[in-house]
């Protein structure tokens, strides 16, 4: 086993590396080319892309989306009487759930009901942790799978396609260099992801989105499948960082277009296979969502 997963880990070393080959500096080989094409992909074999909270420390459950440029309407809060405080605190505080706001006007009513019934679950100790996609074990969708802290995650770049790797269960999310949405897309965790490069940004646009176990962050606010996520990469000057800003629109959900960024920077390390159903026990007796399990096996 130890043989076979360390020929992957090359496999997809290779890949990387290819792919960066592919994504020269001029972008000449990309369709979809508007200007400079930022060089996204990292080397599974020694550096990827880790999340830091606004000060540059890495981020930690508590650390949500960061705001957006004056102007621009941002992200739900934590609920105004429950601060949160995450597990970097360095104040010696309690460490608390995360409870959105469930009184912010951007909420339709069916949303703001669906955020304060998953707060009372936690309120009243019916829950001992909210649902948090990743730490149950499932996928984060769009855009919520960028908050994910602990595990780093990569880019892979080709002419055809861009891919986003997560260590963590090895999730992956596909996005084709295209102008055009397919005519029909079913519903999924990642939704269907069409990208261009437009003046050294990758800028992705997403369709259907499952709306089922599917957020837009750690406080549970829901979506409609009417979600369309439109999201912008950019590399900072010095190429140490990566930051996108998301623009969340869903006529069903909100009233009015929602937006938030994230940042991540290079972090040395190699990939290691962490396999998020292992030793996944509700321990504590915290009552938690139940991980995702197969009806039947696959041989």
């Amino acid at each position: 086993m130890d043989s076979l997963l360390a020929g992957a880990v090359r496999l997809i070393g290779a890949f990387a590396v290819g792919a960066c080959i592919l994504a020269g500096a001029d972008g000449r080989a990309f369709a979809q080319t508007g200007g400079k094409v930022p060089e996204l992909a990292s080397n599974p074999s020694n550096w990827a892309w880790v999340r830091v909270r606004a000060d540059g420390r890495n981020a930690l459950y508590g650390d949500g989306w960061l705001d957006p440029p004056a102007g621009l309407r941002g992200p739900i809060k934590n609920h105004p009487d429950h601060p949160l405080q995450g597990n970097n605190d360095r104040q010696g505080r309690q460490v608390t759930v995360a409870i959105g706001n469930h009184m912010d006007p951007i909420l339709k009513p069916w949303a703001a009901e669906q955020v304060r019934v998953s707060n009372e679950e936690v309120l009243s100790g019916k829950r001992g942790m909210p649902f948090l996609a990743t730490s149950r074990c499932y996928p984060g969708s769009v855009p919520g799978q960028l908050l994910w802290t602990t595990e780093p995650f990569y880019f892979v770049q080709n002419p055809k396609m861009v891919h986003m790797v997560w260590q963590r269960d090895s999730l992956s999310r596909r996005i084709s260099m295209t102008d055009k949405h397919s005519e029909y897309v079913k519903p999924s965790w990642f939704g269907e992801s069409i990208g261009r490069y437009e003046n050294g940004e990758l800028v992705v646009d997403t369709i259907g989105l499952s709306a089922t176990m599917s957020f837009i962050d750690m406080f549970r606010t829901p979506h409609s499948e009417k979600l369309r996520v439109m999201e912008r990469f950019k590399l900072t000057a010095d190429g140490k960082f990566l930051e996108v800003l998301v623009k969340a629109e869903d006529e069903n959900a909100f009233n009015e277009p929602m937006h938030m960024m994230a940042r991540w920077r290079k972090q040395e390390g190699e990939w290691k296979e962490f396999i998020c159903a292992e030793n996944n026990d509700d321990r504590f007796s915290h009552n938690l969502f139940p991980i995702p399990r197969a009806k039947k096996s696959d041989f």
